[in-house]
């Protein structure tokens, strides 16, 4: 794809000026590194605050009497009960039980949702909001017109408390409305690393100044896709179209627990989403393979790609994400295998490059995540 070709975000030149080396991603040209590199970016943002453009996630708006019931029609998460102020993680499934995004439902008031989904997916997830609720409820896009910021880590609390007070009392996956500078921002504390942070929804038009409001303050570093990547991977946190996809169910990517209580087989709701009771029989069934967590044995980084042996080289999974965990201090990486390999401590053996590198079946997160729970 030429750069030409890519879509920029509103803080493009913002990247350019920081010296940030671009690269495509979910058709646009994104920043990956900062001149600080991945290793410190990383570490500075476990120690202090980083701050993360996402504005090419898109943001979508929900709104009407019926919105909450109609969208369970479509997800395994209690919407209907989702207090004003609060947002939960959520997941779009297909008629085979299968993932097609994930994605974060925040309740602005009594008839308003906003929606915040996965940048290589976003015209998709439109599309499907629109040809299944159609009717229901109103649905708007606000692709063009928001920006979307994270401030992550210990520090990020600190930082954003000073432009606006009021989000000093917010606790792990609320929501508010917050005016920070005149902005009239959507703010949820919900650290989306796996440190505590807030992610901040900001008019696309006043989205530069925020951040260089923002990366004014000493505890602050502009942070790319790279730091990203390994901050998720060290929480343990699915990356989709790495970690799982449209046919991932969601017993074997370990997501269970992102399907509400209400919505179980034996909830007030039940089911009603698609693909409900081919995920319902793979719970009580059992699945051939599982997402887990594994620690290669030796420093050799083992990649996203590298094929999953027993000790007899028969092939038994796959490494979905992988690389070097700069808190850890050494390799890690998660993948899928089959089932009777998904025990905790099990043995197993990455190719790398002709070479068998040994795994051992790790819990998950690798490292504790941080959240604000109060």
């Amino acid at each position: 794809m030429s750069d030409e070709s890519l879509q920029v975000t509103p803080l493009h030149a913002l990247h350019r000026e920081l010296g940030a080396r671009m690269v495509p991603f979910a058709g646009y040209d994104m920043p990956v590194q900062y001149p600080l590199g991945v290793m410190k970016e990383h570490l500075h943002t476990r120690a202090q605050a980083g701050l993360f453009d996402v504005s090419h996630m898109g943001q979508i708006l929900l709104s009407g009497p019926d919105a909450a019931s109609a969208l369970e029609t479509l997800v395994p998460v209690d919407i209907i009960d989702l207090p004003v102020g609060m947002q939960r993680y959520a997941l779009f499934t297909n008629a085979e039980g299968g993932i097609l995004d994930d994605l974060m439902v925040a309740r602005l008031g009594d008839e308003q949702w906003l929606l915040v989904v996965n940048a290589a997916c976003k015209d998709q997830d439109l599309a499907h909001l629109c040809q299944h609720l159609a009717g229901q409820c109103k649905i708007e896009s606000l692709f063009a017109e928001r920006a979307l910021l994270a401030l992550q880590g210990p520090q990020a609390a600190a930082v954003l408390t000073r432009l606006a007070p009021s989000v000093a009392g917010m606790t792990f996956m609320q929501f508010a409305r917050v005016s920070i500078q005149g902005s009239d921002c959507f703010v949820s504390r919900s650290g989306y690393t796996g440190e505590d942070g807030f992610e901040i929804s900001v008019p696309a038009a006043e989205a530069d100044a925020l951040a260089r409001r923002l990366l004014a303050e000493p505890e602050v570093e502009a942070i790319g896709l790279g730091a990203r990547d390994s901050l998720r991977l060290e929480a343990g946190l699915c990356l989709y179209g790495h970690d799982m996809n449209g046919d991932t169910s969601p017993v074997e990517a370990s997501l269970l627990w992102a399907i509400s209580k209400a919505r179980r087989v034996d909830g007030a709701r039940a089911g009603g989403f698609p693909g409900a009771e081919r995920i319902f029989a793979r719970q009580q069934e059992g699945t051939q393979r599982k997402r887990v967590g594994l620690l290669p044995q030796e420093r050799t980084p083992v990649r996203e790609g590298a094929v999953i042996v027993d000790e007899h080289d028969h092939p038994v999974g796959e490494v979905t994400s992988g690389g070097f965990g700069p808190s850890l201090g050494g390799p890690l990486a998660m993948g899928y295998v089959e089932s009777r390999f998904s025990a905790l401590d099990s043995e197993v053996f990455a190719l790398v490059r002709g070479k068998k590198v040994p795994l051992r079946v790790s819990k998950m997160p690798f490292v504790a995540p941080r959240y604000f729970r109060g």
